[in-house]
């Protein structure tokens, strides 16, 4: 009889882990992989580990690839093909020719040296692309590299997969069989894109018109599935299939639709392939061999972050964007499991030191998500940046931000950063604005809008972007790493400058108001009061009821719509706009009695009043405590109903307000 207790002693175990890792910011699939080992045959042995749980765990890396393929498009593979074909191809080559030489030479084999050489070129296609996408950096320029690299990676398993049979036996067809793998490759791939793009928007049409979310989520898994499956069976990788079948759905306008249906499969059996690949860490091998598992590691480790970054500058991209591609595909990969597991079976690499290379591959997995968190970082010491290119980029940013004054500095220049621009311009506000991506950046530019190539966490892209001068930051992607970076450089520069930051919620927004956020505006929030408005009207409540009960809800959200100014032009007040708390500014005229007095003497909070900012000369300051002395000339913003701020003004101007 079975019992659910092994279950539900994993699932715990999981629960408990990844719980923990979020809570010390580190990434979830640390958290799986230790769950992996102690729920694996080296500590419980609560989970078998046999091929059907190898598979299980395989699936998840479909459907990563498949929402990775959901991200790129035929034109932009086309582009990246100097990077798969160029980058990738000498990856593989010098990694594996410099790997087998040492190994070779250690192992006194040239056999053994060129398996495992095969074994440590690959990268973990799931930790890469996992981490990048929930970094948000796949569309960077070193996330482009890395993906390219392991697309090829990808496509470099299957001569693996001939070659090491062929060397093992001695076999006289080599070159046929590379031949045939070859045509093989190139067939599959044209038919799956020449008429998987031809058949797959009029069969998606066909599902879709039945209105079944059942039937498109089937359909959706028929897809995926489906195409990795033809892929495996022409002798490559199921990953490198679910990459097609994405690329090819991202073609069509059920994107979008098909990303969201795809998220929940993903992401749990994503978590059980880390944990399967936790099971087979086992310390006793890595005590045993501990100075082999070393050499492997080094080999591992240094050989490929070295070759990547030498092939990276060597194909003319930045130096640190090559480093931080080499650090994210420095660790050993899942494909490097399959490859060690057929050596042994040809005995082309004793058993002690497959179990010593599968060590240092779980060790290089375990410590890839702290090179790839900490990959800036690492660049800015590792890396003495390409002064020339940098210097060009800051003089250009410069030079198109010097004639702005008094502007809101936007960081992203995407549908949200447009949209706030589109507005500032209609308020004759000026702008100037910052992105990572080349071809939005050349196409506004043309249209005429102030906006240039720059990452805006630099100090001095900021810097060169009028930080000094400008009236306020707004961040508008929604990216909370990013944003982090922002605040920091501007609370060290201008800690004043106030900070408008963009989330998807409010999961983050006392970490942003910690760093230095002045204001942090939730998507989910605006949405929801965007939604409560229009359905409360058509319930027939009058529209000014609508909009004073939308405004005390953001006034409880945002400090910044705490209260209104209010004009002749405003309508007449009713009794519950009386009520209302609003902005009122009071000067501080020549002999007014609050001059030289601090802001606890005149003790306004008594009469109900907040002191939201006072400006000096200028200079807007919202950080008040109660020893702030005030001077003449000061601008007191006050936020109060109409009577508490007559009885407010009374006090601060006294005797003198005639």
């Amino acid at each position: 009889m079975h019992s659910l207790a092994p279950i539900v002693l994993v699932l715990l175990a999981a629960v408990l882990s990844v719980t923990l890792c979020r809570s010390l910011k580190v990434p979830a699939m640390l958290g799986y992989l230790v769950v992996g080992f102690i729920a694996g045959p080296g500590v419980l042995s609560l989970i078998p580990q046999g091929e059907e749980t190898a598979f299980l765990g395989e699936i998840g890396i479909v459907f990563m690839m498949f929402s990775i393929g959901l991200e790129f498009s035929l034109p932009k593979l086309k582009a990246m093909r100097q990077l798969v074909f160029g980058v990738g191809l000498l990856q593989v080559a010098v990694t594996m020719l410099l790997i087998g030489g040492v190994a070779g030479w250690v192992f006194n084999s040239p056999l053994t040296g060129f398996a495992v050489a095969g074994a440590l070129t690959m990268s973990s296609t799931a930790i890469v692309s996992k981490l990048l996408n929930e970094r948000l950096e796949l569309s960077q320029a070193h996330g482009q590299l890395a993906i390219g690299v392991l697309l090829f990676q990808d496509i470099a398993v299957v001569p693996l997969l001939i070659l090491l049979p062929a060397f093992a036996g001695g076999s006289d067809s080599l070159a046929m069989d590379l031949g045939l793998a070859a045509i093989k490759v190139v067939v599959v791939l044209a038919l799956l894109l020449f008429l998987g793009q031809r058949l797959l928007r009029p069969w998606f049409h066909l599902v879709a018109r039945q209105r079944s979310s059942e039937l498109f989520m089937i359909n959706v898994l028929l897809i995926t599935l489906g195409v990795a499956w033809l892929t495996e069976l022409s002798g490559l990788s199921l990953a490198l299939g679910a990459f097609v079948a994405g690329m090819l759905i991202s073609e069509t306008e059920y994107r979008y639709q098909v990303e969201e249906d795809i998220r929940p499969f993903r992401d749990i059996l994503m978590g059980f392939f880390f944990v399967t690949v936790g099971m087979k860490l086992e310390l006793a091998v890595l005590f045993d061999r501990f100075g082999e598992v070393l050499l492997l590691l080094f080999l591992l480790l240094p050989v490929k972050i070295a070759v990547v970054f030498a092939i990276g500058r060597a194909f003319r991209h930045k130096s640190n964007d090559a480093m931080r591609a080499a650090l994210a595909l420095a660790q050993g990969g899942e494909f490097g499991f399959v490859l060690l597991a057929l050596s042994l079976n040809l005995g082309l690499v004793p058993t002690a030191t497959v179990q010593a290379a599968i060590a240092a591959i779980l060790i290089s997995m375990l410590i890839a998500p702290f090179l790839i968190m900490h990959g800036d970082k690492i660049t800015r010491r590792l890396v003495k940046q390409d002064w020339m290119f940098q210097a060009l980029d800051l003089h250009n940013v410069l030079v198109e931000s010097m004639s702005k004054d008094e502007h809101v500095l936007i960081c992203g220049y995407a549908r949200s950063g447009q949209a706030l621009a589109r507005l500032l311009e209609t308020e004759d506000v000026p702008f100037f604005a910052l992105d990572l991506d080349p071809e939005r950046v050349r196409e506004a530019s043309e249209a005429g809008d102030p906006v240039v190539f720059g990452d805006a966490g630099r100090h001095e892209v900021l810097v060169a972007a009028g930080l000094m001068r400008a009236k306020a930051v707004v961040v508008t992607f929604m990216d909370t790493h990013a944003a982090l970076r922002i605040l920091h450089v501007v609370h060290e520069v201008r800690p004043e400058l106030p900070v408008i930051v963009r989330t998807i919620d409010d999961a983050d927004m006392e970490t942003l108001r910690q760093a230095g956020a002045d204001q942090v505006v939730a998507e989910v929030l605006e949405g929801s009061l965007m939604l409560a408005s229009q359905a409360l009207m058509v319930a027939g409540v009058p529209p000014s009821r609508v909009l004073r009960r939308i405004r005390s809800v953001r006034e409880e959200r945002y400090d910044l719509f705490r209260g209104f100014f209010r004009g002749v032009s405003d309508e007449s007040e009713s009794l519950e706009d009386a009520l209302v708390p609003r902005l009122h500014s009071v000067q501080l005229c020549t002999g007014a009695a609050a001059i030289g007095h601090s802001l606890a003497y005149l003790a306004l909070h008594e009469l109900g009043i907040e002191v939201k900012a006072v400006r000096r000369q200028r200079v807007r300051h919202t950080e008040l405590d109660a020893n702030f002395e005030l001077e003449q000339g000061d601008a007191m913003v006050l936020l109060g109903t109409p009577e508490q701020l007559a009885q407010a003004e009374f006090r601060i101007l006294g005797e003198f307000n005639e």
